[in-house]
């Protein structure tokens, strides 16, 4: 499955500012290409998008169940959080 903090590609309408509310996500042939979701009040939405041997409802229940009060899913959050780290490491040296 895929999961954006920002859009890459399609249109859509903006969900609610409600927690668990979505929007689809279309390419230009008007194929649904993934959701828009809020996964927490008064943020930005999350970019859900399909994966191999997961439909699109599974995938925003995953991320639903994942986020942990933040914006992003744990797993990726800890991931950006991982890579500043090692940003902030190898620019030090440099």
């Amino acid at each position: 499955m895929g999961i954006g903090k920002s859009r890459l590609y399609g249109t859509h309408k903006e969900p609610e500012d409600i927690a668990g509310s979505y929007q689809s996500l279309f390419s230009k042939n008007n194929e649904q290409i993934g959701v828009v979701l809020k996964t927490k009040k008064k943020t930005k939405p999350v970019f859900v998008s399909i994966g191999h041997k997961i439909d699109l409802s599974s995938s925003v229940d995953i991320v639903l169940n994942c986020h942990r009060g933040y914006r992003i899913p744990e797993p990726t959050r800890l991931a950006d959080k991982y890579v500043a780290e090692l940003k902030k490491e190898l620019n030090s040296n440099l």
